[in-house]
C-alpha cells in the first residue's frame, strides 16, 4: 500500500461521539492509503476528547461553529493526498466504498467522481421528506444545467485536489453539495457516478442533523450559482 497514492479524507464532525470512534477504525480498516483529516466544528460533547486520543489523523478545531461547508473548507487547506474526498462522521455511508469511488481519478480517467445511492432507487430506511428533496435536487441539475446527475447530495463526492481547490467555495453550512456541484459542470467538468451499495440512512432520532430547510437552501443554491460566477 506504501506506493498507492495517497487520499485525503476530510471528516467535518459536530456533536458526533455516538458514532466518531467506530467511524475512524472503519476508515483506518479500508484498504486505501490516506490521511484523515478531521475538522471539529466547535463540538461541545465529547468529540475533542475522543479526537486527542488519535495520534494517526490531523486534526483541527474551529473555535467558533460555522458549519460543515466551512468545516470542509478548512479541510482543504490541510490536504497533501492527490485526491479528496469528503466523509461524514455517522455511519451513512462505508468506507470500504470509498476505493472505487476514488479508483476513476487515480487512474486518470475523471476529475470529479460522486458516489450515488440512487441508481437503483431509493434506499430503504430513507424519510420520506428526505426522498422527496433529494428528487428535487436531482431534476434541478437536470434542468439548470443539463446534466443527468442521480445524487446531488451524496456525501462521497472526490476530487483531484488541484481541482478541488480551484473552486473559490464560500459554502458555510450544508450547501457545499449544491455549490460545488453547481460550479464543477459550470466549468464543463463532469461528474462521474458509482453505485454506492453500503448506504444506510440514519434517522433524525439517531442525530441526523440535516433538515428540510437546507433541501430548501440546496435548491436555491443551484439555482444562484447557475445564473452567477
Amino acid at each position: 500500500m506504501e506506493n498507492q497514492p495517497l487520499v485525503s479524507v476530510i471528516v467535518p464532525v459536530y456533536n458526533e461521539e455516538a458514532t466518531l470512534r467506530e467511524l475512524l477504525e472503519r476508515l483506518r480498516r479500508a484498504p486505501f492509503r490516506k490521511e484523515i483529516i478531521v475538522v471539529d466544528d466547535a463540538s461541545t460533547d465529547k468529540t475533542p476528547d475522543i479526537l486527542a486520543e488519535q495520534p494517526d489523523i490531523i486534526a483541527i478545531r474551529h473555535e467558533r461553529n460555522q458549519g460543515k461547508g466551512a468545516a470542509i473548507r478548512t479541510g482543504i487547506q490541510y490536504a497533501t493526498g492527490e485526491v479528496i474526498i469528503i466523509q461524514d462522521a455517522d455511519l451513512e455511508y462505508d468506507p470500504n466504498e470509498i476505493p472505487k469511488v476514488v479508483a476513476p481519478i487515480l487512474r486518470g480517467e475523471a476529475t470529479v467522481v460522486y458516489g450515488t445511492r440512487f441508481r437503483r432507487g431509493m434506499p430503504r430506511g430513507m424519510p420520506l421528506p428526505n426522498k422527496i428533496a433529494n428528487i428535487i435536487l436531482a431534476w434541478a441539475v437536470r434542468l439548470l444545467y443539463r446534466y443527468p446527475l442521480t445524487d446531488e447530495a451524496t456525501c462521497y463526492k472526490a476530487f483531484r485536489t488541484d481541482f478541488l481547490r480551484s473552486i473559490p467555495l464560500q459554502c458555510q453550512r450544508f450547501e457545499f453539495c449544491p455549490e460545488v456541484t453547481a460550479k464543477t459542470l459550470k466549468r464543463g467538468v463532469p461528474i462521474l457516478e458509482v453505485e454506492l451499495e453500503g448506504y444506510r440512512p440514519r434517522l433524525k432520532r439517531e442525530g441526523k442533523k440535516i433538515r428540510w430547510t437546507d433541501g430548501v437552501e440546496a435548491l436555491w443554491t443551484l439555482i444562484k450559482y447557475r445564473f452567477r460566477g
